[in-house]
Formats: C-alpha cells, sequence, structure tokens
C-alpha cells in the first residue's frame, strides 16, 4: 500500500527525522522570529516548530477567533450576512487600526467581516463582538469557549481586537489548531475573503496587510498582526496541488521580516515534504467473522482516515498491516476499537491507528449464544 497517514489523536503529531532509508532533507531553515511552527493543514503533522507552546501576545492574529466565531454565528443561521449592526460609541472610538465606521451607523455583518479580515479593522471587532453577544467582554467568554472546544490549551483571550492587555495571549500551535478550524469549518465564500488584496469602505481603500498575498499566489490566507509588544506576526496558508500548509510566524522585527520569514518555511516544506492519503474516513478496510452476534460478519475500518505528511519519495516504500483483537465478540457498537492498522517504512513503524467496527452487530439469541461459546471451546480461541 502507498501513500500518507494521519488519525486523529490527542497529541499533534510531529514528523520525526528520515531514517537511513529515506531521502534527504535538509535543515530546516532557521528563522529571525521568537516562535514559529510549519504544519500540514491536513495531516497536522508538524514538520518544524521553534517555542510553538509559549503564550505570547498575539496582537490582530486575536482576529481569526473573532472571525471564526462570525462566521460559525452565520454557518448556524443565529445571525445572518446582512443583518444591520448598529456601531456604538466604544467601537467607533476604538484606536489603532481602523474600517472607519460611524458611530450610529448600521453596517452589514459581512462587511463588517471584511473590515475585521482584510482591514484588521478594531472598530469592525468590537461592532461584531457587540452584535453577537451583546458586550465585548461577554465575545470574551465565548472566543475562551470556543478556545477550549478547539483545544487551545495555551491560549486566554480578553478581547476582539488583540488590543494589549493583561492575560491575553496565544501559542503558536493554537493559533495554527485555529488557522485548521477555519479552514476547515468556514463557508468557503468566507474563507475567500483572507485572500481579498483590498476593501473599499467609507470611500477609503485599504489594502490587506498579508504581503504574501502578492509576493506567493498560492497564499490564500490568513491574517497579520502587530503591536510594539508582540512585534509582527502572520498566520499563513498555501495549497499547492493537494497539500495545503499553515505556517504562524511570531515576533519578528518588520512586515517585511514577517513576510520573508514565511516564505522560507513555506518554501522548504513544499520543497521537500508531500502528503498523501491512504484511506478515506469509514472506508472499509477487512470483513471479520463475529461471534455471538446476529450477523456472522462485521466491516472495519479507520474512523478520521488515514493520512501522512512524509519526505518526498518516502511514501511508496510504506507498507500497511492490520492486527485484530480476536475474537471478536457480540454485542459490537459502531466505533468499537477492534484492532490496529500499522504503518511501515522499512521495519520502522511510523503511525499506529485503531482499526473500529463500521457497522453495528446485535447480540444473538440464547442459542445462538450457546452454539457460538462451544464452538470457541473446541476452537480453543475462548475459555
Amino acid at each position: 500500500m502507498t501513500g500518507a497517514a494521519h488519525a486523529q489523536s490527542p497529541a499533534t503529531p510531529t514528523l520525526n527525522a528520515p531514517s537511513a532509508a529515506a531521502p534527504i532533507v535538509p535543515s530546516a531553515p532557521d528563522l529571525a522570529a521568537t516562535s514559529y511552527l510549519l504544519i500540514d493543514a491536513n495531516s497536522g503533522a508538524v514538520l518544524v516548530e521553534n517555542n510553538a507552546d509559549n503564550p505570547l501576545p498575539p496582537a490582530s492574529l486575536t482576529k481569526m477567533m473573532t472571525s471564526y466565531i462570525v462566521s460559525q454565528e452565520i454557518k448556524r443561521g443565529q445571525i445572518g450576512e446582512n443583518d444591520q449592526v448598529l456601531v456604538s460609541e466604544k467601537a467607533w472610538r476604538m484606536g489603532g487600526s481602523k474600517m472607519f465606521i460611524r458611530v450610529g451607523n448600521q453596517v452589514p455583518v459581512i462587511d463588517l467581516l471584511r473590515g475585521v479580515i482584510i482591514q484588521s479593522g478594531n472598530d469592525a471587532s468590537i461592532a461584531l463582538a457587540e452584535h453577537v453577544a451583546g458586550s465585548e467582554d461577554a465575545f470574551a467568554d465565548l472566543m475562551n469557549a470556543q478556545a477550549q472546544r478547539l483545544g487551545m490549551t495555551n491560549s486566554h483571550f480578553v478581547n476582539a481586537t488583540g488590543w494589549p492587555a493583561e492575560d491575553h495571549y496565544a501559542s503558536a500551535r493554537d493559533l495554527a489548531t485555529l488557522a485548521q478550524a477555519i479552514i476547515r469549518d468556514d463557508p468557503k465564500s468566507h474563507y475567500a475573503i483572507y485572500g481579498e488584496k483590498e476593501f473599499v469602505w467609507n470611500e477609503i481603500r485599504q489594502p490587506n496587510r498579508n504581503l504574501m498575498l502578492w509576493r506567493d499566489s498560492t497564499v490564500d490566507g490568513l491574517k497579520t498582526g502587530h503591536t510594539e509588544e508582540a512585534g509582527y506576526c502572520l498566520v499563513a496558508s498555501a495549497k499547492r496541488d493537494d497539500m495545503r500548509l499553515i505556517s504562524v510566524v511570531m515576533g519578528t522585527t518588520s512586515e517585511a521580516a514577517r513576510a520573508a520569514e514565511t516564505q522560507k518555511l513555506l518554501t522548504w516544506g513544499f520543497r521537500f515534504f508531500e502528503t498523501k492519503t491512504f484511506y478515506q474516513p469509514g472506508q472499509v478496510l477487512a470483513e471479520e467473522s463475529v461471534w455471538k452476534g446476529e450477523q456472522d460478519k462485521v466491516e472495519l475500518g479507520l474512523q478520521d482516515g488515514l493520512m501522512l505528511t512524509l519526505p518526498k519519495g518516502q511514501a511508496d516504500k510504506l507498507e500497511a498491516g492490520i492486527t485484530l483483537n480476536k475474537p471478536i465478540l457480540a454485542p459490537i457498537q459502531v466505533g468499537d476499537v477492534l484492532g490496529e492498522v500499522e504503518v511501515k517504512l522499512g521495519d520502522e513503524v511510523v503511525h499506529k491507528a485503531p482499526l473500529v467496527a463500521l457497522s453495528a452487530v446485535e447480540e444473538a439469541g440464547l442459542l445462538g449464544r450457546l452454539w457460538d461459546s462451544i464452538r470457541l471451546f473446541f476452537y480453543g480461541l475462548f475459555d
């Protein structure tokens, strides 16, 4: 079997150094940044990291969470793209980068979303936060609840903008997790906003601050950030063929530097790695005998599919094997772990994933269970 593998697990998989059988991959570039991370968006494999779990001031990278929550509220039908948002005095007076909305005006949600993502408007962020949750403080509670659901363990938000504040922080790994969620969960029309190069509001044309949108045609997002404390930060994503990478760079010295360091990561990742899929979620890999059940067979597969990011040239050398927990006894529920898939490169195990039941099998009646117990005893499979 050829391809690449990933299954959901509590910890993000980290790509190990290639074995002797693998092609040579040069060392990752050294970056002039406080913290950075490069992952494959689909497999979650970490290609390189430095201080990725350090909680740092995220500046306007915070707005990724703001826009994600708003997009999900639209997706769930709680608010509409064309809902009119009344601009409060608090939103209007907010300093820093602005969309230049006016107090007392009503602005459509979708225009405010563009103001947040493209123009990095602090005023637009507060207006949306108040529209969704009633106040920015209440919205921050939503942000932290969402962070917890996504597994962002080194992040805490106190505002919707990233304005410097005590106890407001995020790690590079958490921001990569958030970027994955945006790419995975947002409607395509909303994610496309991250790649728009400019937005005009109130007759003021403002460019997207993500220089990578002009430098690399494969980059389609996501967000920049800058404060004196945070330095210059950038979360970027690019897709080439079927592979998508997410880079996080925090604490660089200039707008040009954050783009240059991001380009180093993306170039290295795409040049030397590939991501391939073995199996789709729910694909039947085996059909095995069941004892004491109303059916005598159960279909087995991988709940989350199997995908792996590897140095280029390794995928065709992979082999997979299945180990079963025998005997398989009814009752069986969908998702019950009944074995394991093990992927090897030569003698090296590069990935393991649980083999689960894809269908349920009810327990047989008394006579059926008794007959199978006798058979199992004589076959030496059960005592």
